[in-house]
């Protein structure tokens, strides 16, 4: 192999470590290092350097493994063995990601286990040359972004999976809703995933997910929209879940055949008239039904099919008519009564 009088970079541009092909090179070489690069010099595993930016010219007074022994018999122009690395150090913002597999998380808002997966990109710089090509480069002739890649899907990936999981659960948002999120995310993910990068000498000068998104044909994930767009129903309407209860059961009580059914839905209409609101009315119907004495059938309807919560809202709204003077003490006690079951 020819000696080697002069060496410059002739690596890819995406690459970020590169050896120089020829390890054969003379007491005098001309070292010519790049902008955004740095050189080092390795023989017996010892690393000398860094070079940095400009032209550099290896002999011994700077090179302590090159000895003035081997000058003497080549007049000054000794042959030595030397491993050149040059290193890039410019950034490169054009790193993508991705979760391989689902990631299974319970909703923090519904409590539903639900598959999602994550997008993003991502960009590294080195900051630690020589720790770089001590932990990450090894015995490779080159380190470009397919070795990144494979360096993240292998060490980062999972990381990323298991920090996702922990802010979205943080931040208590349910997986549908996170897409609103996506910035507080990422910045939050640049900061937990710094430390998994320093140790390799690379830092992050961004950290981006692009998408959080889950499949639309997953039995939970159906479950769990049908649960969201009841919500938004009942939030344009103005009720809760247990007024839906109380409203149901006071529909099928009304729906009964006979004077109490038909009492029952005067009732309704009544506090409906009155913009009272649909339990209030609930309550007048029985009242009215108790008056005209077929009470007891629509309530033992009402008493098995209402939850203890939803007699006592029940119970709340005949208070409030006995304060107005629709009820006196005994019709309130006696209603009371029955509907408590006692």
């Amino acid at each position: 192999m020819a000696v080697i009088d002069r060496v410059k970079w002739d690596g890819a541009p995406n690459t970020f470590a590169w050896k120089y092909p020829s390890e054969s090179l003379t007491n005098g070489t001309q070292l010519i290092v790049n902008e955004s690069q740095e050189a080092y010099v390795v023989s017996g595993g010892i690393y000398d350097g860094p070079f940095g930016p400009g032209r550099h010219t290896l002999e011994n007074e700077n090179i302590p493994l090159i000895s003035e022994l081997y000058a003497l018999p080549y007049g000054g122009k000794a042959p030595f063995t030397a491993e050149v690395w040059y290193v890039n150090k410019a950034i490169n913002l054009d790193i993508k990601w991705g979760t391989s597999d689902p990631i299974q998380l319970q909703d923090p808002r519904f409590g539903i286990m639900v598959p999602l997966r994550a997008f993003g990109q991502y960009g590294l710089h080195i900051v630690d040359s020589k720790r770089f090509l001590l932990k990450l480069v090894g015995t490779l002739t080159a380190f470009d972004q397919d070795n990144i890649a494979d360096y993240v899907r292998g060490y980062l990936v999972p990381n990323i999976k298991n920090e996702i999981a922990r802010v979205i659960i943080e931040l208590n948002v349910s997986v549908l809703e996170v897409t609103m999120k996506l910035l507080e995310i990422s910045q939050e993910m640049l900061v937990r995933l710094s430390s998994h990068v320093e140790e390799y000498g690379l830092a992050f000068k961004e950290f981006n997910v692009h998408s959080i998104n889950v499949p639309e044909d997953d039995p939970a994930v159906i479950t769990l929209k049908n649960a969201l767009a009841k919500r938004a129903e009942m939030g344009i309407v103005g009720y809760n879940y247990q007024q839906e209860r109380g409203f149901d059961v006071l529909q099928t009580a009304a729906g009964n055949e006979g004077v109490s059914g038909d009492v029952m839905g005067a009732g309704i209409g009544l506090g409906a008239g009155l913009g009272i609101g649909g339990q209030i009315g609930g309550a007048m119907g029985m009242v009215a039904g108790n008056m005209a004495g077929a009470m007891a059938p629509p309530v033992a309807s009402i008493q098995e099919t209402m939850t203890y919560q939803e007699r006592l809202n029940f119970l709340k709204q005949l208070a409030e008519l006995r304060e107005q003077g629709v009820l006196n003490e005994a019709e309130f006690e006696a209603e009371k009564k029955k509907i408590m079951g006692l």
